[in-house]
């Protein structure tokens, strides 16, 4: 099974780059599944259903979420009525939507992290040993972990390698370096990047984004245009094991 995992969509340009190159990626790895985050793909923050929808229509089969999935109410009814679009497992009861979505021969798992996050999320690595005991029998499963603390996403790693398939790490836009496959057979990445403008800071303004720190003052912070950069990593699982045998960086940039 071939799976392409792209970073965190941000805005116009993460968002158009993607529909432009997921059905030439399709094609040319031969892919199984694409699974991007879009948790920021509605004017930087948030996603609505219609940008879901035209993501679909690219060939985009999972969007996961995170701290920014609930910012537009519109959403929330649409989470309920969509499997195939994802917000954290981790959130307590009564959230809308689904963390988790079963597909032929893939499950996907949405999580996100408590260490620098500012609210109180559940146990993810709790949530994450309840949700792989009930994953379809025969399963490979990847783990979105939507997380601040590159220490909290590497220990998830160690905590599933040889349970999960594949754990990549979303929420703080710059790719690391660190794609291998684990002793124990999991495929991990600390984080998968994003997709978006390529002169920006992880996506928006970057005066803006200057501005703020000069002054402290809570300046409004739009998404970035311009040339963009899709970051993300193709995974390969063995189709007898459920783990991996190859993971590599996937990045591209688009006029």
């Amino acid at each position: 099974m071939r799976v392409l995992f792209l970073g965190d969509l941000v805005g116009s340009c993460g968002r158009e780059a993607v529909i432009s190159l997921v059905p030439r990626l399709r094609q040319q790895h031969r892919l199984d599944y694409v699974v991007v985050n879009g948790e920021n793909v509605a004017g930087g923050r948030g996603i609505t259903a219609a940008i879901a929808e035209k993501l679909f229509d690219a060939g985009v089969d999972v969007i996961s979420g995170g701290n920014h999935t609930f910012r537009y109410r519109e959403i929330y009814r649409y989470l309920d009525e969509e499997p195939h679009v994802l917000r954290p497992a981790n959130y307590p009861p009564g959230a809308p939507g689904h963390g988790v979505v079963e597909l032929p021969g893939l499950t996907v798992i949405n999580l996100i992290g408590r260490t620098f996050m500012g609210s109180d999320y559940d146990d993810p690595f709790r949530a994450a040993d309840e949700l792989l005991s009930k994953a379809r029998a025969g399963n490979a499963t990847l783990v979105d972990f939507h997380a601040e603390a590159t220490s909290e996403k590497q220990a998830l790693g160690w905590y599933l390698d040889g349970r999960a398939s594949i754990v990549i790490g979303t929420h703080t836009h710059v790719a690391t370096a660190d794609a291998r496959i684990l002793p124990r057979g999991t495929a991990y990445c600390t984080d998968a990047g994003m997709c978006g403008a390529r002169d920006s800071v992880i996506g928006d303004d970057p005066d803006a984004v200057v501005e703020r720190f000069l002054t402290q003052m809570p300046t409004k912070l739009p998404p970035a245009e311009g040339t963009a950069v899709v970051n993300g990593l193709l995974v390969e699982v063995n189709d007898s094991t459920l783990l991996a045998s190859s993971i590599v960086r996937c990045d591209h940039v688009v006029e």
